[in-house]
């Protein structure tokens, strides 16, 4: 008889236990992040444009909205893309500032969202229609604009600007397109400087130099390298 006493008290305070770690993720104590699908994958970084928040990128078109969400402070902006880069998604210096941590260039943990697009383009004094959300009641009044085609210098493997990320190591590069231990040689043909670089893993850029290597090709006081040439290296 106590045996089976000890055993039914067992259970029962399995299930209050069950059941408070029930109700602690419907209130939201437990760690229970949305399992949403970000439309960009590798670290988020920036240039040094200024302005109102925005983005450039090689995947989304001039128009196209975006919500950036830092996952490791939580802190989110919403960015239109104004044009054409070698990122996924490279945010302007006004959106980095709006979602980054003190003194970081890179957001590795993040959620990219597309939210909307731009529809119409305003007339003279009048403001522009924006559909918020995709699947709007709204119909598109026209189709959004596509970004200019980047001109890509003859042989060049990664069309677009090029920018960096904070890292103390040897001269390096990540991408998404060339594999791990894949080397490339990167020239800044304003100033003629070049950097050979090997990629150590993913970005969200066909090639995001490291600070090291950044350091030996840019100009004095320059966030980007928008004049450039990538050689794959056999």
């Amino acid at each position: 008889m106590k045996l089976q006493r000890k055993h039914v008290l067992a259970a029962g305070v399995a299930a209050v236990a069950a059941a408070a770690v029930a109700v602690g993720t419907g209130l939201g104590f437990a760690d229970s992040a949305p399992n949403r699908q970000s439309v960009c994958p590798g670290s988020v970084t920036f240039s040094a444009e200024g302005g109102a928040p925005s983005a450039t990128s090689d995947r989304f078109p001039i128009g196209t909205r975006l919500r950036v969400t830092n996952l490791d402070n939580k802190r989110s902006a919403e960015v239109t893309v104004t044009g054409p880069s070698g990122s996924c998604v490279l945010l302007n210096s006004t959106a980095m500032e709006l979602v980054r941590e003190p003194g970081k260039n890179v957001i590795r943990r993040n959620l990219i969202e597309r939210v909307g697009e731009v529809v119409a383009q305003p007339g003279p004094g009048q403001p522009g229609q924006v559909a918020d959300r995709p699947g709007s009641a709204s119909p598109p009044a026209s189709p959004p604009a596509s970004p200019p085609a980047a001109r890509p210098v003859a042989g060049s493997a990664c069309s677009g600007a090029i920018t960096f990320f904070e890292e103390a190591a040897a001269p390096a590069a990540t991408s998404d397109r060339f594999p791990v231990g894949t080397r490339l040689r990167v020239t800044n043909l304003d100033n003629g400087k070049a950097t050979t670089v090997t990629i150590t893993g993913p970005s969200a850029s066909c090639v995001l130099l490291n600070s090291a290597a950044m350091e030996q090709i840019r100009e004095p006081g320059k966030n980007l390298v928008r004049n450039n040439t990538v050689e794959l290296l056999r």
